[in-house]
């Protein structure tokens, strides 16, 4: 029987290269000479350092800006808040993975309203769809790519 997984994934290469595209820009940027101030590539997280709040502020939206030229979706970015420590302040931006339990409920309800003969399986931090034709599958898709959804969803492991 067709079947597509719908899951919620990040290319961590694509944010690694964004990142060091990020520090390549800093160094060019007329307003950051001498200032103390950059990005950092931790576990699934990336450090904001600066000196004041406005320059974190115009570091988060070059980062934002670097990852939707790199095809990331900005919905799978969170920003902590700002913390001040010394004469630095710190922002934490991490990237979420996985589809949480509410948000493959609203798509388990979606599909279950289409009124077609489709199967629903929440599989941890996925959701796989199985159906007897593809047409309702791909039905299935466009439903819920229209759903307002907290992380960014990529439909893999499609099977006829």
């Amino acid at each position: 029987m067709p079947s597509f997984d719908a899951v919620s994934t990040v290319d961590w290469q694509e944010v690694r290269n964004a990142v060091d595209q990020c520090k390549r820009e800093l160094r060019t940027r007329f307003d950051f000479r001498n200032v103390d101030a950059g990005f950092d590539m931790q576990d699934r997280a990336v450090q904001i350092h600066a000196e004041e709040e406005f320059q974190i502020e115009q570091l988060v939206n070059i980062l934002l800006d670097k990852c939707a030229r790199r095809k990331i979706d900005t919905k799978a970015l969170g920003l902590g808040d700002i913390v001040a420590a010394g004469k630095t302040k710190r922002r934490l931006a991490t990237f979420s993975e996985g589809i949480g339990r509410d948000d493959s409920k609203k798509v388990s309800k979606c599909i279950k309203s289409l009124n077609k003969k489709l199967q629903v399986q929440i599989q941890g931090e996925q959701v796989r769809v199985t159906g007897k034709k593809r047409d309702e599958l791909q039905d299935a898709i466009t439903a819920i790519k229209e759903l307002d959804l907290d992380v960014p969803i990529q439909f893999t492991n499609y099977r006829d």
